[in-house]
């Protein structure tokens, strides 16, 4: 019996994915929930499960292409066992004759894709019976002194190519077509920049005395919650005692009204794999320390492997976003619309400050907030930038709400 595959639902907003990467090839044997192709959507990276056991015998969309929600995407043949050579209902042996136990490691699954190959086609020498990257290059190599073999060249297609490279002696060019998530990063900045008046305000920030409640608690923290008492988590409590103070800055334009949220729901930006992302802490206001640094720890695996859900995705009322992970001493951060601000966190450096008239060494850390000048007036955004700085520099105004 013929299986269909069918594009998986991502969400009411979701209607289009691409097809990032085939995890298995025509004449492999798959199992159950075992995971058999990736895909994008403009929010997220899925790796899709297929729903039946049995023999891939038709891919029908390759790399880079679109597809549908709900669009037949591949074909199985339930006929197969797992773990054995495919056979046909007839329980005659099917091509290819290799078993399907070969485990491909991820870069010959990349090589596999580039070259048009299936994992059958070529020889495993790693340990356990791996498939490794090496395996494909030495295919190829031996595949270029030899007469094509027409046979094989019949039943296998090569895959369409997302990347197509010109090149010389001297010079390259590589042309790649923007993944869907890309394509909303850059959809959606373009129109913060022409829907919005934005404006940014600096100020810089004393990180000593967190730093020293941090060091002071993190071994109880990390013993007691599984793990590590991190700086965002002071920042989104800072965060949220500023926007309760300056609700304008939680707010968002709706025609021609002002909407004002009586909830946080924070977003934090975390640069994945596939881009930027930013899931959203729902009402942060509720969280405490551990809840936040727990949901931000869960976000950075799930960004990497990507499995974040468009529910985790969309909405949010404020941004915050950390350039300081990657070496930025400054920046002017860009609102996340219909957001009205962005708060910006930077590298720590120790730098001279003046003390009680004289001249110290502390860590201190540029912070930067990006508004909407529509709905927020300049007062307002550096007064709370200033509220922000004042309860990192004083942390016990975190938790006596003062």
């Amino acid at each position: 019996m013929i299986v269909e595959v069918k594009v998986p639902s991502f969400g009411e907003s979701v209607s289009t994915v691409v097809v990032v990467e085939w995890l298995k090839q025509v004449g492999d044997a798959i199992a159950v929930d075992a995971e058999l192709v990736e895909v994008e959507s403009d929010k997220a990276t899925k790796r899709c499960v297929s729903t039946s056991a049995g023999v891939i015998t038709k891919l029908l969309k390759g790399p880079g292409e679109s597809a549908d929600v709900g669009e037949v995407i591949a074909l199985i043949e339930e006929t197969a066992v797992v773990g054995t050579a495919p056979v046909t209902s007839a329980g005659l042996p099917k091509t290819p004759e290799k078993s399907s136990e070969i485990r491909v490691m991820p870069a010959a699954q990349r090589a596999l894709v580039e070259n048009g190959l299936t994992a059958s086609q070529v020889d495993a020498t790693g340990p356990g019976g791996r498939l490794l990257k090496e395996d494909v290059q030495r295919h190829m190599t031996v595949a270029a002194v030899k007469p094509p073999d027409a046979r094989v060249s019949s039943v296998i297609a090569e895959p369409p190519r997302a990347i197509i490279a010109k090149s010389s002696s001297e010079r390259s060019e590589k042309r790649q077509a923007m993944s869907p998530i890309r394509k909303r990063i850059a959809q959606r900045l373009v129109e913060a920049q022409h829907t919005g008046a934005l404006l940014t305000t600096f100020n810089e920030v004393d990180m000593s005395a967190v730093m020293s409640l941090r060091k002071q608690h993190q071994d109880a923290f990390t013993e007691r919650y599984g793990i590590k008492l991190g700086f965002m988590s002071f920042f989104v409590k800072a965060t949220i005692d500023a926007l309760q103070a300056f609700p304008a800055i939680n707010a968002e334009i709706q025609g021609n009204e002002i909407v004002y949220h009586n909830y946080c729901d924070i977003g934090i930006a975390i640069g994945g794999g596939k881009g930027l992302v930013v899931p959203v802490l729902r009402h942060a206001e509720r969280m405490g320390f551990s809840a936040v640094e727990l949901a931000i720890s869960e976000f950075a695996k799930k960004s990497q492997n990507g499995t974040l859900s468009p529910q985790e995705l969309t909405g949010g009322t404020f941004t915050i976003t950390n350039g300081g992970v990657y070496g930025s001493l400054l920046s002017t951060p860009i609102v996340n619309p219909p957001q009205s601000g962005v708060l910006g966190m930077h590298s720590i450096q120790d730098r001279p400050v003046a003390r009680d008239g004289q001249v110290v060494i502390r860590p201190m850390m540029y912070v930067a907030l990006t508004y909407d000048h529509r709905i927020v007036d300049g007062k307002e955004a550096v007064t709370f930038l200033k509220r922000i700085k004042d309860c990192i520099e004083n942390p016990v105004r975190l938790l006596l709400d003062v």
